[in-house]
């Protein structure tokens, strides 16, 4: 089953910062690193990511755990990159057949792999600090959100665990009636594809029926909504934004201090 609440230890001096905040940040943090290249500013952004993680009140192996995925992306960047890149300057590594690896090419995967990471960690820590509600409420009160967006929003938030359970039960469905792959890697493609297809039908059935059941309670009425919960955007959720905006630049000057950045454009 997969769990999207919040994970942080409770009392952490950043995970109790207003979510919107944290959401800002995060995005800023991570949108400012896009503009390099190299693997220099975002290695610099991922220590800093991570030397920062007491203060949200994750555990590194909860962290990695959370980061799993990633791995998978990393490792299709790098080999999509090794086999297809059409810059391949510098000294050559490795070479077999039509197959050529210079230093040039893992600079470049390099690069890649690490922006991904260093802008992909900030969305996890902060949806692993974050309760969905309070992100819901603080969009609706903080950042002015459509109340049909936000509810929305944490409908989905609430029903991605749902997405788990389900293919456990459409597995079992098919095993009960005799459909297993077995071993054959073709027979186990088309399994997943038609689960995966299952799946998707079901999402979309659910989320029109949400859809339905929400314009039946006025969420499109646009008529001024109370609050159960106030969320309060303080001095400290500023110092926050303020505070990723000046690590960012930092990580920035650092490469450029070095003399490895490599502007995405120009």
């Amino acid at each position: 089953m997969i769990g999207l609440g919040p994970v942080a230890t409770p009392g952490a001096p950043l995970a109790r910062r207003n979510p919107v905040a944290k959401l800002a940040a995060g995005l800023l943090f991570s949108f400012v690193l896009v503009a390099s290249l190299d693997p220099v500013a975002p290695a610099v952004a991922i220590a800093v990511e991570l030397a920062l993680l007491p203060l949200f009140g994750i555990r590194y192996r909860v962290l990695a755990r959370r980061a799993l995925p990633l791995l998978a992306g990393a490792v299709g960047v790098l080999v999509t990159l090794v086999l297809f890149a059409a810059d391949r300057s510098g000294p050559v590594l490795w070479a077999a057949g039509p197959l050529l690896v210079t230093s040039g090419v893992l600079v470049t995967a390099l690069g890649l792999v690490l922006r991904m990471f260093a802008v992909a960690l900030p969305g996890v820590i902060v949806f692993a600090t974050t309760d969905p509600t309070d992100l819901a409420d603080a969009l609706v009160q903080n950042a002015r959100a459509p109340a049909r967006f936000a509810i929305g929003a944490l409908a989905a938030f609430r029903l991605v665990p749902l997405l788990g359970q389900e293919w456990q039960m459409l597995t079992m469905a098919r095993r009960a009636r005799g459909v297993d792959a077995g071993r054959n890697p073709l027979a186990r493609l088309r399994l997943f594809v038609s689960t995966a297809f299952a799946l998707l039908v079901g999402a979309i059935r659910r989320g029109t029926r949400l859809a339905v059941a929400m314009d039946a309670r006025g969420f499109d009425a646009g008529v001024p909504r109370t609050v159960a919960r106030r969320q309060v955007f303080g001095p400290a959720d500023w110092l926050l934004i303020v505070g990723a905006a000046v690590l960012a630049g930092g990580a920035l000057a650092v490469s450029v201090t070095l003399g490895t950045f490599r502007p995405l454009i120009g």
